[in-house]
C-alpha cells in the first residue's frame, strides 16, 4: 500500500485527522485555550495502525471462527488472517486505500469498493463521512450491495479513547450496556449473552478502571431519549470523552489492552479501545444481528465522540 494521505478537518472547536489508508481516524482533539485535549490515541501515520487503532472493520467486525460460514445454504471459506487463533479477522477494508469523494474544512467523505475475495463473492460499496461541529465528531457509514444476490454485512470501528493525558488507571468507565457476551480463548462466543447487573462487567454506573481487564463484547445498549446510547471515559479533572452510538450499532467491544510493560502504543497506558459494532464476534455463524443487503439496497449507521464536562 502507498504511504497514506492525511486529511485534517476542523470545526466546532475540534480537530481530527483521517487517513486514506483504511479511512482510519488517526486523531481527534478538543481545541480551545491551552493545550488541545486528545480524545483518541494517535500514532506515526506512516506506519500500520497499532492493534487496528482507528480502523473501520467491514464487511464484518471482529472474528469468524475458522474463516467458515454458510449463507443462503452456500458454504464459504475465508482466508485466515489471525493465524494464532485460526480466525478470519476484521474484514477487508482496514488495509485498503480509500478515495476522497467530498471534502470541506469541517468534513471529509471517503469511499471504497469491497470486491471479490477468497471466500467472499459479494461486491459492496461503502462510504464514511467524518464531520465536526460544536457537538463533536459525527461519523456516518453507508454500505450498498452492488452485486446481484443478497449479501451478509456487518461493520465495526476501532477507536482508542483517551481522556487527555490521564492514564486509564486514573479514569473511570461508564457503559450503557445491559449484557455481555462470554468469549473462549479464541475470542469466539462461548455462551449466550448474560446480564451484567451485579457482576464485574457492570459499568452502568461509573467505575474506576484500575486493575480492570476487559476484552469483552457488550450489548443491550441502553439509549437516551434521543435514541443514542452513550458511554464515557471520565478523568479526574471532570472532563469525559463520550462515545455515542445510533441504534444501527447494537454492540460494543471494550479492550483494556493488558499490562504489557514496555510495549509501544497502546499498552495499558492512556488509551482504552471502545469499539462500536453492528453485530458480535462470529455473527455470520450465529446469525445474531447480521444485516442482509438485497441487491441495490443500502444500510446506514452513525456514531460519534465529544468532550463532555461532568
Amino acid at each position: 500500500m502507498a504511504e497514506p494521505v492525511s486529511y485534517e478537518i476542523r470545526g466546532g472547536g475540534y480537530r481530527a485527522v483521517v487517513l486514506s489508508a483504511g479511512a482510519a481516524l488517526a486523531a481527534l482533539e478538543r481545541e480551545g485555550t491551552g493545550t488541545p485535549r486528545a480524545l483518541t490515541e494517535t500514532w506515526d501515520v506512516t506506519a500500520r495502525p497499532p492493534l487496528g487503532a482507528g480502523s473501520i472493520l467491514a464487511p464484518w467486525p471482529n472474528r469468524i471462527r475458522d474463516g467458515r460460514f454458510d449463507f443462503d445454504g452456500v458454504p464459504h471459506r475465508l482466508a485466515i488472517t489471525e493465524p494464532a487463533l485460526g480466525n478470519a479477522s476484521h474484514g477487508f477494508v482496514r488495509r485498503l486505500p480509500w478515495r476522497v469523494t467530498d471534502r470541506a474544512p469541517d468534513r471529509v467523505t471517503l469511499a471504497v469498493d469491497i470486491g471479490l475475495h477468497e471466500g467472499w463473492p459479494y461486491p459492496l460499496h461503502t462510504t464514511v463521512t467524518y464531520r465536526l461541529a460544536a457537538d463533536g465528531l459525527t461519523v456516518t457509514h453507508t454500505a450498498v450491495n452492488t452485486g446481484v444476490v443478497p449479501a451478509p454485512f456487518g461493520l465495526g470501528v476501532h477507536p482508542y479513547l483517551r481522556a487527555g493525558d490521564f492514564p486509564v488507571d486514573e479514569c473511570s468507565l461508564t457503559l450503557a450496556a445491559g449484557t455481555r457476551l462470554p468469549l473462549d480463548d479464541r475470542m469466539i462466543p462461548a455462551a449466550p449473552s448474560q446480564p451484567v447487573a451485579g457482576s464485574r462487567f457492570d459499568f452502568t454506573s461509573p467505575r474506576p478502571l484500575r486493575g480492570v481487564v476487559l476484552d469483552t463484547p457488550f450489548s443491550a445498549l441502553l439509549p437516551d431519549g434521543d435514541g443514542r446510547a452513550r458511554h464515557r471515559l471520565s478523568s479526574p479533572d471532570g472532563i469525559a470523552t463520550e462515545l455515542w452510538t445510533s441504534p444501527a450499532f447494537r454492540w460494543l467491544q471494550v479492550f483494556t489492552a493488558g499490562d504489557e510493560v514496555g510495549k509501544p502504543f497502546p499498552g495499558r497506558g492512556r488509551a482504552l479501545a471502545v469499539e462500536p459494532m453492528t453485530c458480535p464476534p462470529d455473527a455470520f455463524n450465529s446469525g445474531v444481528d447480521v444485516v442482509v443487503l438485497a441487491p441495490d439496497r443500502s444500510w446506514e449507521g452513525s456514531w460519534g465522540l465529544a468532550a463532555v464536562w461532568e
